[in-house]
């Protein structure tokens, strides 16, 4: 289904997990067969009950000199990052890690980039404002000297180490709308799982807007444990705060704003936006879905915090039979 390429890894969340620990899981992960490592890079977590948020740049180099596997990280230039200082960190780690490492680029979120203490820009600006910071970046990438004028100022820059290629970037997108821009401009798409339906629409819009033949990635959001209780029961303490729309998602200004947002959730509600389940074929049926849809890397987010258990047993019984199926023709 997904050819060669295709691979399914392990999500590291540095909102609920310290960047000590998260080393130790994806280290595991390796060693149970999980192929990538998506992380997280967020200033805040979701949650207070969360109750973490490391410096996802510090803990990639080493999370990566750690293991042999490729990683990613979804990021959002163009206000709490400086889109040069982007360039300077991606261009890093490639040269590093040759061909190991991809940049997903957002738009960003409220509660993460309002620290700057600069004006949030609606979606329109926003958006702009991404596009333009990758047009900056791959200049620097390329090793040309960068001054501009406008939504983000540079000035003379100029990167002395490179690697021999250029990095992919991907563009993140969750809505149909956001994913036909993306479409245009990005070397592949990296979005959510969703309910069926909508997911095909915003496979659909990519493709319309260019993407047609690009590499897609998903981040799945999902709870497996012991029991069915346990995984509904630790997804709602944990992830309860994240299946609004990404419209209001993006500007909640504070984690108690998070909180207050959550609160109103029921257990039984979390589904369809987080897959639920403690058998291992109901998640291979899932994932053998997105395959369906086209999707050549699937990220795993097992959102509750039983992880060590969850790793060993998707290890065993949940990746050899999603891998058997992408390698099908």
């Amino acid at each position: 289904m997904a050819g060669k390429d295709f691979s399914i890894g392990y999500h590291a969340s540095h909102e609920q997990f310290k960047p000590s620990h998260l080393i130790q899981l994806v280290q595991r992960a390796e060693a149970a067969g999980f192929g990538n490592v998506l992380s997280s890079d967020h200033f805040y977590p979701w949650s207070e009950n969360q109750g973490e948020s490391g410096y996802a740049w510090s803990w990639l180099g080493a999370a990566m000199q750690a293991t042999n596997l490729p990683f990613g990280v979804v990021s959002a230039p163009g206000q709490r990052y400086h889109p040069a200082i982007v360039a300077q960190k991606v261009a890093t780690l490639c040269e590093l890690f040759p061909h190991r490492f991809f940049l997903a680029a957002g738009s960003g979120q409220f509660l993460n980039e309002r620290i700057t203490g600069q004006k949030w820009p609606n979606k329109q600006e926003r958006n702009e404002r991404l596009k333009l910071c990758i047009d900056i970046m791959r200049a620097l990438w390329r090793g040309e000297t960068v001054t501009h004028k406008g939504l983000v100022d540079v000035e003379n820059a100029k990167l002395y180490t490179r690697p021999d290629y250029t990095p992919q970037v991907l563009g993140a997108a969750i809505t149909p709308e956001t994913a036909q821009w993306v479409g245009s401009w990005a070397d592949g798409l990296i979005t959510i799982s969703q309910p069926l339906e909508k997911l095909q629409k915003v496979v659909e819009a990519f493709h319309k807007g260019g993407g047609e033949g690009k590499p897609m990635h998903l981040k799945v959001q999902l709870s497996y444990d012991a029991t069915l209780e346990k995984a509904r029961q630790g997804a709602h303490e944990q992830w309860k705060n994240n299946v609004f729309p990404s419209a209001l998602l993006s500007d909640i200004p504070t984690v108690q704003g998070f909180d207050a947002a959550g609160s109103m959730v029921q257990p039984q509600e979390l589904e369809p936006h987080v897959r639920i389940s403690d058998s291992a074929q109901q998640h291979v049926d899932w994932l053998a879905k997105d395959l369906e849809l086209g999707f050549t890397h699937l990220h795993l987010h097992n959102v509750n915090l039983a992880q060590e258990q969850y790793i060993d047993f998707f290890g065993e019984n949940v990746l050899p039979q999603v891998k058997k199926l992408a390698a099908t023709p």
